[in-house]
């Protein structure tokens, strides 16, 4: 296997809540560890709350990490990455807005990423290099939509948008962060092939946060499970939503069961309660709360990873015990 484009070891985020004086913290992830190869798009799924979006901007650089390291492109980043370390790893937003100056032309954006991003492009080339991004995003004709203004744009498009800004600083990987969530079902196909375009024909290497198994299963290699800021399990796509171990992945599948699965593949999706409020967590699994397969030791003691197969692992210790 080629070496990682990135390398994510015991990343954890907390923010202080509760006014000044407090001691509250949230721990929105939790010594959280995993990779991602060069052509491979990871997806990290799991409910609101379960810590995906967090992990993105901490590595975008829009928060910095409580504690753990990240290693992109075999270099450690600091608590500030460099426009270099932005450029080769940029963030699509699920609010297209997120990215996009609503007041000014399509071109504006994306002639002013390749000036500082490509200094390789000429002056008098950006503006094909422009066209060549939309249309290679299906923005067509080009040369049309540069001209345009965002709101001239339907939600589908500016996402696509949001890919071709990512495109223009020549990436490695792109954070792309529930980028489909806020599109029509009929449109979502569409920015998927987008998505697995890019691996395939750029070797662009993708980690999609999402909370949509349906769409992870379509577009990813690999796929993370999270919940309340820890990885409960992890591995190839079609081994995880074919095999699902961990009782919250049984869970999040059973909302979208796998035609193809008996009903008794989906024992112990049973859900028990609400998502915890991850404030000065105790110690023990965190999804003891609402598991209907809970055992005394999973209040006390955090379950570790157990292997599966060489590529696919959960935290459990009903898995143990089988």
């Amino acid at each position: 296997m080629s070496e990682p484009i990135l390398k994510v070891q015991s990343l954890s985020r907390q923010f202080r809540v509760g006014g000044f004086r407090s001691r509250g913290q949230l721990h929105a992830t939790d010594e959280v560890s995993f990779e991602v190869a060069p052509g491979e798009i990871v997806a990290l799924v799991g409910e609101s709350g379960s810590g995906k979006s967090t992990i993105a901007r901490v590595l975008a650089g829009l928060y910095p990490p409580t504690s753990g390291s990240i290693v992109f492109e075999n270099k450690v980043l600091g608590r500030k990455p460099t426009r270099s370390v932005r450029g080769r790893m940029p963030m699509v937003f699920q609010d297209p807005f997120g990215s996009i100056n609503p007041v000014l032309r399509v071109g504006h954006s994306l002639l002013r990423s390749l000036k500082l991003h490509r200094p390789d492009v000429a002056k008098s080339e950006r503006f094909a290099e422009a066209v060549a991004l939309l249309e290679k995003v299906g923005l067509t004709p080009g040369v049309e939509v540069l001209e345009r203004y965002p709101h001239e744009l339907s939600g589908g498009q500016r996402q696509r948008l949001g890919f071709a800004q990512a495109l223009a600083s020549r990436p490695s990987l792109i954070l792309a962060d529930e980028p489909v969530s806020m599109l029509d079902v009929s449109i979502r196909i569409g920015l998927l092939n987008v998505m697995k375009g890019l691996r395939d024909n750029d070797g662009v290497s993708l980690l999609y946060i999402t909370h949509d198994l349906a769409s992870a299963r379509y577009v990813a290699d690999r796929m993370i499970v999270l919940y309340a800021g820890r990885i409960v399990e992890e591995g190839l796509t079609e081994e995880v939503i074919g095999s699902p171990q961990h009782p919250y992945t049984r869970l999040l599948m059973s909302t979208a069961p796998d035609p193809r699965l008996k009903l008794t593949d989906y024992e112990g999706a049973d859900d028990l309660g609400e998502p915890p409020k991850v404030i000065n967590p105790g110690p023990g699994c965190r999804f003891a709360p609402r598991c209907p397969l809970v055992m005394a030791q999973c209040r006390t003691s955090t379950p570790a990873m157990v292997e599966l197969s060489p590529t696919h692992r959960a935290a459990c210790y009903a898995v143990e015990k089988k």
